[in-house]
């Protein structure tokens, strides 16, 4: 299992419902009395739960170190082996957990057991997320990157756009999926994480994190050094742009949100 540490996963989770929760109507959390949001990190996805519904929202992990900076309750746990009785909640739900687990059928009918009604699970396709930005060379070196990473990765990171046939092959029924689309944007005035994201693509330390993956992947170390040189490049582009107030970034993330009934 891919393990995030809380200042990754805040960043990348900030936001993301900020602008509309329409894609969570399925989950019907209004009527929902007890819900658990597991792979529940540092606690996003759980304080938006806790916001849409009357009942108890529980927020389960198997870090518990993740677990210090949510509210509570928090329970820490196994998502293969949840600490819970069956049918002790209502709905089992969870954000980004299924593309960093290598048998994510096991998972979700592990949901089913403790989910007296409804599982659901919310699931990128990093396969395609774009990357719109002033800077020329970065789309395609993001896009490149990304393609390098995904091939090295163990687990599948591209599983939202294949959820229903994922949740009906555990015997869930009724399965209904929307499209999420995460927007992140990165414009004046900068943030300390923008500066922080700028800095680390100028010295290619954000790249350099992720050598090993891309070369299980099949890049060759020489592709590697190459795409680390023009990555520099781009970055302090980046940097510039910022020193003049002109660089402006969006990256889509398309997320899939997946109901099935137990």
């Amino acid at each position: 299992m891919r393990r995030f540490d809380a200042e990754y996963l805040t960043h990348t989770r900030r936001g993301m419902w900020d602008e509309s929760r329409q894609a969570l109507s399925a989950l019907e959390l209004s009527g929902r009395d007890r819900v658990l949001d597991v792979g529940s990190g540092t606690g996003e996805l759980t304080r938006v739960l806790r916001e849409e519904t009357h009942g108890d929202v529980v927020g389960c992990d198997a870090d518990p170190t993740l677990l210090e900076h949510a509210d509570p309750p928090v329970v820490a746990g196994d998502a293969y082996r949840l600490p819970f009785d069956d049918d002790t909640f209502e709905l089992a739900v969870c954000q980004a957990l299924l593309i960093n687990l290598s048998e994510p059928d096991t998972v979700i009918e592990e949901f089913a057991r403790v989910a007296s009604d409804a599982v659901a699970v919310i699931e990128p396709d990093n396969g395609s997320v774009t990357v719109q930005s002033t800077v020329d060379a970065e789309s395609a070196l993001a896009r490149k990157a990304r393609r390098h990473y995904l091939d090295g990765v163990e687990t599948d990171a591209t599983l939202g756009s294949s959820l229903r046939p994922l949740l009906e092959a555990v015997g869930l029924t009724s399965v209904d999926v929307s499209r999420y689309d995460h927007k992140r944007t990165v414009t004046q005035p900068y943030s300390s994480a923008d500066l922080e994201a700028a800095r680390r693509k100028a010295s290619g330390r954000g790249l350099a994190s992720d050598r090993v993956t891309m070369l299980a992947g099949g890049l060759s170390a020489a592709d590697y050094d190459k795409l680390r040189t023009d990555w520099r490049e781009m970055g302090r582009t980046v940097v510039e742009q910022m020193q003049n107030g002109t660089y402006e970034r969006t990256e889509t993330v398309p997320f899939y949100v997946a109901i099935g009934r137990t």
